[in-house]
């Protein structure tokens, strides 16, 4: 089986296997596609918390199920399946609070365990979400999908209240895309022609620079110091931030512009029981992802064209296809 491996910053090495074996409680799945994400960018530069080396990177995924144990969800060897990649406890505070994404013990799949850049993987049969009639391409953006939709419920968002994003990468046009399933007016600023030349097929207003215009709900997708500060005074008066990218670092901010404004700012982290309900919005026809996907190429060519994407801009998701002669 074909694995690859971040061995260490800036540099990904490919290695041939022993196929995995799965543990009680696991299936064992044929990993066919691997989208890539920002944070897997920001691993292999070396600057994305949480990561330690070696790693098998990969956490947006879709796959086939090969064996499944008893189940009550139905999940069986021959299943489509997008995997959920956030593995929690089930015991903290937050997991008994139904929070599990903010578990004390999360361990991410690719992140703080190896991941989904593979050609079989095991993971827990519970954090598989099957699709009849899907495609393992689509099945692979369920994920980011649901960032950007747990993003807007952490806003609090209602119909008809104006937005601004801020950073039109694929977690901040993720944000956009469900603000507008929510019926608000909104607008998006990004530095990168391309990815304003995107956003623009959703009808909004797009912008290189900030216009000036406080908003009463922000959402900053950049991860960026300079953009996350700027976008305090970027909110109006008794309204909302919520920042979705996340920043290795302090922030500082001015205390004075949030009392005056009474501001609340909010986190919005991974995102919990969206899977069911982003695979019926794409079933129903509610959501297309397929002008997402602007790059793919095969699993065992990652070690020698990742890097050149790291510096391309002419995307918005990566994927990765996964042959048979990986497995």
């Amino acid at each position: 089986m074909r694995e690859i491996v971040l061995e260490e910053p800036r540099r990904l090495v490919g290695h041939i296997v022993p196929p995995v074996e799965r543990k009680p409680g696991e299936a064992l799945v044929r990993i066919h596609r691997i989208a890539i994400c920002g944070s897997d960018w920001h691993a292999y530069d070396g600057n994305q918390p949480n990561y330690s080396y070696p790693r098998i990177i990969g956490h947006e995924l879709s796959c086939e199920v090969l064996e499944a144990p008893e189940n009550s969800r139905g999940i069986k060897p021959g299943d489509r399946c997008a995997i959920e990649p956030h593995f929690s406890c089930g015991t903290c505070r937050p997991c008994l609070l139904n929070r599990p994404n903010c578990c004390e013990d999360m361990k991410v799949f690719g992140v703080h365990v190896d991941g989904g850049m593979r050609g079989l993987a095991a993971v827990p049969v519970e954090r598989l979400f099957k699709s009849e009639t899907l495609s393992y391409d689509q099945l692979a953006l369920v994920e980011f999908l649901t960032i950007g939709a747990h993003a807007v419920v952490r806003s609090g968002l209602t119909a008809g209240e104006d937005v601004l994003v801020v950073g039109g990468g694929p977690i901040g046009l993720s944000v956009l895309q469900f603000a507008l399933l929510m019926g608000a007016s909104a607008r998006i600023v990004e530095k990168v022609e391309y990815r304003r030349e995107f956003a623009r097929r959703f009808g909004i207003e797009v912008l290189a620079e900030y216009d000036g215009r406080p908003t009463p709900v922000v959402f900053d997708a950049t991860g960026d110091e300079e953009a996350i500060r700027a976008s305090f005074s970027r909110v109006a008066a008794a309204g909302r931030l919520v920042l979705v990218g996340q920043f290795l670092g302090m922030i500082p901010f001015d205390h004075t512009l949030l009392m005056r404004r009474e501001m609340t700012v909010s986190m919005s982290r991974n995102s919990h029981h969206h899977f069911p309900r982003i695979i019926g919005m794409m079933e129903r026809g509610e959501l297309d992802v397929a002008p997402w996907i602007t790059c793919r190429g095969p699993l065992a060519e990652v070690p020698e064209v990742f890097h050149g994407l790291t510096s391309h801009k002419n995307y918005i998701k990566a994927v990765f296809e996964v042959q048979d002669s990986d497995i």
